[in-house]
C-alpha cells in the first residue's frame, strides 16, 4: 500500500508520511521560540535536559486516533495539562525510542508489546528547559491501559483528522514579562490542548501534513 491507496488520517497513511518526511537538517531547531523569534537565545542553550515522548496513533482502520494523557494536579510540572506520555531520558536507555516506550509503559500500562515504533521527528526544544525527541509509535486498538495516578489522571483520544486540520489551531498569546508571548492551543470538547504538547502537534502538522 501506498500513500495513493492509504486512506488519509488512516494510521498506515500516517506510518508512510512519517517514512517519507524531509531529512533532518543539520541546526534546524523546532521549539516554543518558533512563535516567539526574541526567546531563540533564551530556549536554544546549553545543557538541556534530555527527554522523549510517544506519539501515540491508535490503529482504527480508516480513521486513527491520537492517545493523550491528562496529567495529575499534584505534578511538580505542567501539572493538570494534556500531555504525550514520555518523560526524561535516562542513563539506561538505549535509545529516546526506548525511553518513550519506558515511559509510556510506567505512566499508562502501554508496552513494546502493543507499540510499533515507526519513526520520529526533530528534537523539540521548550522554555521549561528540555530538548525533547517526539517519537511516532502505531498502538493496536484493542490497547488495556492501567494507569499510574501518581503522574496521570487520565488518557483520551482525539481523532488524527482533528489535529491535522490547521482550521483547529489556534494562535493565542498572554503577557509574560511585559511582553506579548504567542502559543498554539487546540481545544477538543472540554479538554484544552496547549503549551509544549499543542507545538509538538503543530511541528507534526507542518512536518508531515501541510
Amino acid at each position: 500500500m501506498d500513500a495513493v491507496t492509504a486512506k488519509p488520517f488512516s494510521a498506515e497513511d500516517f506510518k508512510l508520511r512519517a517514512a517519507r518526511q524531509s531529512v533532518f537538517e543539520p541546526g534546524t531547531d523546532y521549539g516554543d521560540h518558533r512563535l516567539n523569534p526574541d526567546l531563540r537565545d533564551m530556549i536554544v542553550r546549553p545543557n538541556l535536559r534530555d527527554a522523549a515522548v510517544l506519539i501515540p496513533v491508535v490503529d482504527h482502520g480508516g480513521d486513527a486516533n491520537v492517545l493523550l494523557t491528562k496529567r495529575t494536579e499534584k505534578m511538580r510540572s505542567h501539572s493538570g495539562q494534556i500531555a504525550f506520555p514520555g518523560g526524561a531520558i535516562d542513563p539506561t536507555d538505549a535509545s529516546p525510542e526506548d525511553a518513550a516506550v519506558r515511559e509510556t509503559l510506567e505512566e499508562i500500562g502501554l508496552g513494546a508489546a502493543d507499540i510499533d515504533v515507526v519513526g520520529r521527528m526533530p528534537d523539540y526544544v521548550t522554555g521549561s528547559g528540555y530538548r525533547i525527541v517526539p517519537v511516532f509509535g502505531i498502538v493496536r486498538p484493542d490497547y488495556l491501559l492501567t494507569i499510574n495516578r501518581d503522574e496521570v489522571d487520565d488518557a483520551f483520544e482525539v481523532p488524527l483528522s482533528f489535529l491535522m486540520d490547521p482550521a483547529n489551531h489556534r494562535r493565542e498569546s498572554r503577557v509574560w514579562q511585559d511582553k506579548e508571548r504567542f502559543y498554539y492551543t487546540m481545544p477538543f470538547g472540554e479538554r484544552y490542548i496547549w503549551g509544549v504538547t499543542a507545538g509538538i502537534i503543530r511541528t507534526l502538522y507542518e512536518r508531515l501534513y501541510a
